[in-house]
């Protein structure tokens, strides 16, 4: 059955089993329950008062041991990562040794205490005991995976989303008509005084369009697509000023590079930022510098600029927006994979970004 992310964000029953804030409250509600479970057994009224509530204790801290082993160490380190043969003879080792240590704590330490003559345990009564102790843990695995399930459909569900209002945001923001007119005016200008440069103009500005109505679309692209996109955007921008440095700049080995797919338009708002913000409108010299590697399947991204806090533009309306969808967007693809570090200093500004690929 799908939910969609409204009914998943606005279902209690789900909220209480997924969200962090109720962490604490899950946690308690579980542990009533399953005391409420043992106190309605009839084992420990077999011992006098008040040993009866030391056994009911006793088993109930040991059950509870073996619940928590296999939610916080078998289910995430084993079933989770498909090793579910390995998950399965650990699962029945817990159950073993769990029955064992209840099983001597019972004989010698409460068995003075016990009221009834209960028939001793065959080896039938003992593989039995076992299963049931399995099957209270899995149904915690169960609860777990459940769990698993519900988080990654709201990650998924709000991947689309926000991937979604991206795509139409760019649509409207980031080709906008005045860059594309001043870019115009630029050719027209070219093919009178220098028509070859003209020519390479278009082509860029032409490849520029084209990735992003093509390739902008699709969930992955090339390393190298996304790269020779940001070439021709920058170097799109450089044609419009003087003084402007650019250099896109990588060690890995081309081969690699062109195996790596990352997801399209990943690094275009911090180029933008770096575009927009290395403007100096003194005239000095200004400066983008792009770095690409992979290093133990991990790809770092970094983009310096030049900046002068004295001329520095402001943008409030789009570019705390732009920056706030793009981690947002990489904490929903990367989770805690990823690090995202910026750092100003007076004459510039430095992106770091790390994602595995």
């Amino acid at each position: 059955m799908k939910y969609n992310s409204w009914e998943l964000k606005n279902n209690w029953a789900i909220d209480l089993m997924v969200e962090d804030r109720y962490r604490v409250l899950r946690h308690i509600v579980f542990l009533l329950g399953f005391l409420g479970l043992i106190y309605f057994s009839k084992f420990w009224n077999w011992y006098s008062n008040p040993y009866c509530y030391y056994v009911l204790f006793f088993a109930y801290s040991s059950l509870i041991v073996m619940v928590y082993i296999n939610i916080y160490v078998l289910v995430p380190y084993f079933f989770f990562k498909t090793n579910y043969i390995s998950y399965l003879i650990l699962l029945a080792l817990l159950g073993v040794i769990g029955l064992n240590f209840i099983s001597f704590g019972l004989n010698n330490y409460f068995l003075p205490y016990l009221n009834i003559s209960i028939p001793q345990k065959d080896e039938k009564g003992f593989y039995e005991g076992i299963m049931g102790c399995i099957a209270v843990i899995l149904t915690t695995t169960t609860v777990k995976l459940l769990q698993k399930w519900t988080k990654d459909n709201i990650r998924i569900t709000e991947l689309s989303s926000l991937t979604l209002n991206m795509e139409l945001n760019e649509l409207r923001n980031q080709i906008n008509p005045h860059f594309l007119f001043n870019m115009l005016n630029n050719v027209k200008a070219l093919i009178r005084t220098d028509p070859e440069t003209a020519t390479t103009v278009i082509i860029k500005l032409s490849e520029f369009l084209r990735y992003q109505l093509y390739e902008n679309s699709e969930e992955k692209t090339l390393l190298t697509s996304e790269i020779e996109f940001l070439s021709n955007f920058i170097n799109l921008e450089k044609i419009r000023r003087e003084n402007f440095s650019v250099e896109i700049h990588s060690d890995t080995d081309k081969r690699m590079l062109q195996s790596i797919f990352i997801p399209p338009n990943l690094f275009t708002t911090f180029v933008e930022n770096a575009i927009k913000h290395s403007v100096n409108i003194t005239g000095k010299e200004s400066y983008i510098k792009i770095t690409i590697e992979i290093e133990d399947k991990m790809l770092r991204f970094i983009c310096s600029n030049s900046q002068d806090l004295q001329f520095s533009v402001s943008d409030k309306k789009y570019g705390g927006l732009g920056l706030a969808n793009i981690k947002r967007r990489l904490e929903l693809l990367y989770g805690k994979t990823y690090t995202l570090e910026m750092q100003s200093s007076k004459n510039e500004y430095i992106v770091t970004l790390n994602i595995p690929v």
